[in-house]
């Protein structure tokens, strides 16, 4: 099978933001750990895409300002398109899991660290199924 090395940076630069905000987003849980548990989810979701999205954007700029500034305008919007399209459907995959599996491991008193970051792991796993299927299925890498 032939290596797509596209693809595989993307991977990569998806595990590094994973480790990274995995790891901000459990100690943030633990901070508001005298919040409501509902409330608790919330904020660390968004904390940790806060955290996640500003990696991710600037490891996505280092590996291709090189390779767009030899491309063509159009070809830039199609794949630039298609990534975001196919990043939103991880996205929502990513939301449809974390949120109900988070809330679900506080309400039965897993600690919120380790609760944060075991639906951490298994939504990430299902994003980046989800982001690779759709990036292969479209043609984009």
């Amino acid at each position: 099978m032939k290596s797509n090395q596209q693809l595989l940076r993307i991977n990569r630069n998806f595990l590094i933001c994973f480790v990274v905000s995995a790891l901000f987003s459990a100690a943030f849980a633990q901070m508001l750990s005298d919040y409501d548990n509902y409330l608790n989810t919330t904020f660390t979701i968004i904390f940790g895409y806060v955290v996640y999205f500003v990696i991710f954007s600037g490891l996505f700029y280092l590996d291709n300002k090189d390779r767009f500034k030899s491309m063509r305008k159009e070809m830039i919007r199609r794949e630039l398109f298609t990534l975001i399209s196919s990043f939103g459907v991880g996205e929502i995959v990513y939301l449809v899991i974390r949120w109900p599996t988070f809330y679900y491991f506080l309400e039965i008193g897993i600690e919120p660290f380790a609760a944060s970051l075991i639906s951490e792991i298994i939504a990430t796993c299902c994003y980046m199924a989800s982001v690779t299927l759709f990036l292969r299925k479209t043609k984009t890498y």
